[in-house]
């Protein structure tokens, strides 16, 4: 309220000081104007002093105290905005680090699981050999055995035909038993063939 009377004083002061020079010189004849005139230069000077005086009294200071928190403002918002800026930048490196570990977390995990395919791959083809292997094993013994078998078979027919032979050649019965221990016995004395 009181800023507003004080701008209205002023206001009216200068209306009323600025409107003395024009009532004089309408009071005073026409003259030329390059001739001085010693009332009028006392007038405007007056009024200029008054009016320097009023506005030094009232609005200046209030000017220049503007003046000076728009200066702090703007001081303040440059030092805020340059505070941000510096609080920006540390934060885009923060980023930009955590970003950094985040890709070498992401490529030792990459790694890891390579390495982990790598290994069960290794290990399923390991399994696997060893199952081919193991079959490959059973498969040979059970070839193994039933060549075994086979021969034992062989025998056993051989021993049987010799005696049915050998029988029919001396046209006497012999006793089964001992004519088969008889032949087994030749069968063993001769070299087995060669396996192979």
């Amino acid at each position: 309220m009181r800023t507003s009377l004080t701008g209205l004083a002023v206001t009216f002061t200068f209306i009323l000081l600025s409107a003395l020079p024009l009532a004089a010189q309408e009071a005073a004849p026409k003259r030329s104007l390059l001739s001085p005139d010693a009332g009028l230069m006392f007038w405007t000077l007056l009024i200029f002093v008054a009016l320097f005086a009023i506005l030094a009294k009232f609005a200046y200071p209030k000017i220049l105290g503007a003046v000076e928190a728009r200066e702090k403002a703007l001081s303040d918002a440059l030092a805020a905005a340059k505070r941000d800026r510096d609080e920006a930048a540390a934060l885009l490196a923060e980023q930009q680090k955590q970003l950094a570990a985040t890709r070498d977390d992401a490529q030792r995990i990459i790694a890891e699981g390579r390495a982990a395919g790598e290994k069960v791959r290794t290990g399923v083809i390991e399994q696997a050999s060893a199952e081919q292997r193991a079959m490959l094993d059973r498969a040979k013994s059970e070839i193994a055995s039933e060549r075994d078998r086979a021969i034992a078979e062989l025998r056993r027919e051989a021993v049987e035909l010799a005696i049915r032979g050998a029988g029919k050649v001396i046209e006497k019965n012999l006793d089964s038993a001992a004519n088969r221990q008889i032949v087994d016995e030749f069968l063993g004395s001769i070299a087995p063939a060669k396996k192979g």
